[in-house]
């Protein structure tokens, strides 16, 4: 099918201008003023934004947690995400105890099967280099076109990996080609908070975010960058929350070395304060690492305009408050970490980074689209509009009123971490590779559209397909 978007304001992370953009065989095959073309369905976006799909490089999606799993599956959450913008993620596929990495990758397409409605690529997260999975094993996942490797540094005793573990899966990935990610908090110092905690009967939900400092995030982010750095890997840091990990990150950067951070919506929005909320309340904004105190909120709007971090995700991991959060009414430790938020990262940071001044349309889409493509092996095939990319375009009304509400949010989840919040400027019409997703509040396509995607090496290209390019 070919399709002309007519008019509209093509923004990328480099330009800002008005064209009309023609799609055909699902990638863009003109960029142009005023284009003499025929296409088979016209859609006029005068007065829009024309945006590249979005990419969100940290979600979790049907991941078991702390004894129960993620209420968004694949289904829920690939719809969610196209209503909010997002047409590509890559999902942690999670290594279980005791299995291979090809056991765990089997495990998860099997999560995906059938279900996805955007693109969708997986990191391994590594967990059991002892018995299950191998450095040698580890070492070929790219050939598969899984390029990033996830560690993390805490969660002792479930996920969490020694230095040893962590060293070695660097210097494979600084051989293979791929990018190494860590959730950066000093497990083992956090492990002596909690019990000290839970021993003074202190087990509400304030005292995730209390055994946590963010001092151990600094620690534990600087440690990661040094190893790396030893290894000689690129190293991208999940989910930076706070000064202190913020930055160490800078420091590599100034130096030139391979450093990357990425914040969460959350993080701009959410403080500690959230997790005192009476009647339980609180245990909705347990995720890890935790709500910062509000001073954080600036420090980080400055890092993501300066690019000392250089991506927003918004590490999606929803769990309901009632039967599942409250599982840990009596013990903070046993709430499950995570929130939802993967429909509303665009809204919110179009409205309050681009609306109040923070930062500019092309660094929005910069951080949600374009440096997360070229990161993780999708660029320019995706995060951008250019002749030959993928027909991923969101069609955004800078004008659009909403309120964001669990009440009209496609997630599962029984709650928003922004309910009430009112927003200006939302999507219009979601397109994946030219197939119309969403158009005016409806879904208009049915999930199995989504396809896997085999992203190239660290600092490699995914390759568009050819076009004409028009002046």
């Amino acid at each position: 099918m070919s399709l002309l978007i007519r008019g509209g304001r093509v923004i990328t992370a480099a330009d800002d201008v008005v064209a009309d953009v023609y799609i055909e065989d699902e990638t863009v095959t003109l960029i142009g003023r005023s284009l003499d073309v025929q296409a088979e369905r016209v859609i006029d976006a005068t007065g829009k934004y024309v945006l590249p799909g979005c990419i969100d490089p940290h979600t979790h999606l049907d991941m078991p947690f702390g004894g129960t799993v993620t209420i968004d599956d694949f289904e829920s959450g690939q719809i969610s995400a196209a209503f909010g913008g997002t047409t590509c993620h890559v999902d942690f596929c999670i290594q279980g105890r005791g299995q291979t990495f090809a056991q765990a990758l089997e495990t998860w397409h099997a999560k995906a099967n059938g279900k996805t409605l955007i693109d969708y690529g997986f990191h391994i997260a590594v967990t059991d280099l002892r018995e299950g999975g191998s450095l040698e094993e580890l070492a070929t996942l790219p050939d598969q076109g899984v390029t990033s490797y996830k560690l993390f540094m805490a969660y002792k005793g479930a996920l969490m990996v020694d230095d040893e573990t962590l060293f070695r899966a660097m210097e494979v990935a600084a051989r293979s080609g791929a990018l190494a990610m860590v959730h950066a908090e000093n497990g083992d110092a956090i492990d002596v908070l909690v019990q000290q905690a839970l021993a003074a009967g202190n087990t509400a939900p304030q005292f995730h975010a209390l055994t946590r400092p963010p001092e151990l995030e600094g620690e534990a982010t600087n440690r990661a960058i040094q190893l790396a750095h030893v290894a000689g890997c690129p190293l991208y840091v999940v989910h930076v929350t706070c000064k202190e990990a913020v930055d160490p990150i800078q420091r590599a950067r100034e130096q030139g070395w391979q450093v990357f951070g990425e914040t969460c919506t959350q993080y701009f929005f959410i403080d500690s304060t959230f997790l005192e909320r009476p009647n339980f309340e609180g245990a909705k904004y347990v995720y890890s690492p935790p709500a910062r105190d509000a001073s954080n909120h600036d420090v980080l709007w400055n890092a993501v305009r300066t690019d000392a971090l250089s991506a927003i995700s918004t590490d999606h991991c929803s769990f309901l408050w009632d039967g599942q959060k409250t599982l840990g009414r009596d013990d903070f430790t046993k709430i499950p970490n995570g929130g939802p938020g993967l429909e509303d990262r665009l809204k919110m940071i179009h409205h309050f980074g681009v609306g109040q001044g923070r930062i500019t349309l092309n660094r929005m889409v910069d951080l949600l689209a374009t440096t997360p493509a070229k990161l993780f092996g999708l660029y320019p095939r995706k995060g951008t509009i250019a002749v030959g990319s993928d027909a991923d375009i969101v069609i955004f009304d800078p004008a659009k009123r909403e309120t964001i509400s669990a009440a009209s949010h496609h997630s599962r989840c029984d709650y928003n971490l922004y309910e009430g919040t009112e927003v200006v400027g939302a999507p219009e019409v979601v397109l994946l590779r030219g197939r119309v997703l969403v158009e005016n509040g409806e879904l208009v396509a049915s999930p199995g559209v989504g396809r896997f995607v085999r992203r190239a090496r660290f600092g490699e290209q995914l390759a568009p397909t050819g076009a004409t390019v028009s002046g």
